[in-house]
């Protein structure tokens, strides 16, 4: 007796549009989806490819950036005004970063190089695939970004709009001011939220570890190298890898790490073949990159592959109003953490907390409010119980303006070191995290400058 198999109509299926001029690609396209349960509908050019747009639903457009009559730039814009939910992949010309870059800056979900890696194409048809479910089942969540200022109301619009394509994301803003939050949100938003979120400190890595951590490693590929290890890249594999104070990179790391970033594939110490390697590239730092290129410090191919899409966490002192809801929240969750109710603020705190300029941004204001909680007698707290020191402009000592360049910068910056100690009560891992530099970098400036523990 013969067994019959239901296949599903091709009506029934999802659609994806494919734009490529070689027929060859888009055979390969439409086999490779086939096989995923998904129907394609191929156009040889941009203006068929327009035609397509508007006679039914896509669930993903792949397309070639190089056509006959146009370039998929033109349909990477078109799909984000006219089909702001279409998610939109395109082919590049293998090593041509710079167009992959120019799409993903477009808008374009994320990209493929030809030749066309099958592994690579499911798994960016699934995440596309999966977006939309992931939209409806992630809204904005648990952990958020609080604050109603402008600016605010910016980054958090910004964070839901880069959530959805797989662009590498850059973020800039002072040391405290929620840039690993930002990256949490960008991952928890998009369609990696059930695959692994991975930060890593760039600067707390020696630079002679650096590349087995980065990439793992195979038994035997040194000393004490016993068995088969992983690495940041292939733990974060599906998923995002975030990379914290990025710029503390050495030179050497910056040219391994653009070259997984382009190829999407990673080679483990002592392995003699790559693997592929599925991973959304977020970064952060405190210090101006630009600036770095520019000196010499960063590579600028490397900046200009992690830099497609910018967001700049404000500091908190831009975000004043923000100060009293915030330091709210702060409070109630250190009150809870110790098992007692929050307790009031005067409006002279308010006042005292709005007013200052909190060097060190939430984090600081975090400390000033764990302090506050840990010495306070009543339930209410006056501005006295905050122990605010007074602004910096307010403080600096008279006496340096005689003194040489030199002299003058290490009085500053000794005076700096000494108020971040005093405000984390002489913690040195606090206190370079305020200061927005190393432990190791902290360490060698005390000793520099006669600091004693």
């Amino acid at each position: 007796m013969a067994i019959k198999f239901e296949r599903r109509k091709p009506e029934d299926m999802k659609r994806v549009l494919v734009v490529d001029d070689e027929a060859d690609i888009r055979d390969l396209l439409d086999m490779t989806l086939a096989r995923m349960g998904l129907a394609a509908d191929c156009a040889g050019s941009v203006r068929e490819a327009k035609s397509l747009l508007g006679t039914q639903p896509y669930c993903l457009c792949l397309t070639d950036m190089r056509m006959p009559d146009g370039e998929g730039l033109e349909l990477v814009r078109l799909i984000g005004d006219q089909y702001p939910k279409l998610p939109v992949a395109v082919i590049t010309a293998h090593g041509s970063m710079e167009n992959a870059v120019q799409a993903l800056k477009a808008g374009a979900f994320d990209y493929l190089s030809k030749p066309v890696s099958l592994e690579q194409l499911r798994a960016l048809v699934k995440s596309a695939i999966d977006l939309p479910a992931q939209l409806q089942s992630r809204p904005l969540g648990t952990q958020e970004l609080l604050g109603d200022s402008p600016a605010m109301a910016q980054v958090r619009a910004l964070i839901e709009r880069v959530a959805r394509s797989q662009a590498p994301v850059h973020i800039t803003g002072e040391s405290g001011s929620g840039k690993e939050l930002a990256a949490r949100l960008i991952h928890c938003h998009g369609p990696r939220a059930a695959a692994p979120f991975v930060p890593v400190n760039c600067g707390a890595i020696p630079e002679n570890l650096m590349e087995s951590e980065f990439f793992g490693y195979r038994k035997g590929a040194f000393t004490g190298a016993d068995a088969d290890r992983e690495g940041f890249f292939q733990a974060a594999n599906g998923g995002t890898l975030f990379l914290d104070e990025v710029a503390d990179l050495p030179l050497p790391m910056q040219v391994k790490l653009l070259r997984v970033i382009q190829e999407k594939r990673a080679r483990k110490v002592g392995a003699t073949a790559e693997e592929a390697v599925d991973v959304r590239v977020i970064c952060a730092t405190h210090q101006d990159l630009k600036a770095m290129v520019e000196q010499g410090r960063f590579r600028q191919d490397l900046f200009y592959r992690l830099n497609v899409i910018e967001i700049r966490m404000p500091p908190l002192r831009e975000c004043r109003e923000d100060i009293p809801g915030l330091a709210g929240h702060l409070l109630v969750r250190l009150a809870e953490a110790i098992g007692s109710p929050p307790p009031d603020f005067t409006d002279d705190a308010l006042r005292a907390l709005q007013e200052y300029p909190f060097p060190g941004n939430v984090r600081e204001l975090e400390n000033v409010l764990e302090r506050t909680m840990a010495l306070l007698s009543d339930d209410v707290i006056n501005a006295a119980d905050l122990n605010l020191a007074p602004p910096a402009a307010d403080c600096e000592p008279a006496s340096i303006d005689g003194l040489p360049l030199q002299d003058r910068l290490d009085a500053l910056e000794k005076q700096a070191i000494v108020d971040a100690l005093n405000k984390t009560r002489f913690n040195r891992t606090a206190a370079a995290r305020l200061l927005g530099v190393t432990f190791r970098s902290l360490r060698y400036r005390m000793g520099r400058l006669g600091l004693k523990d």
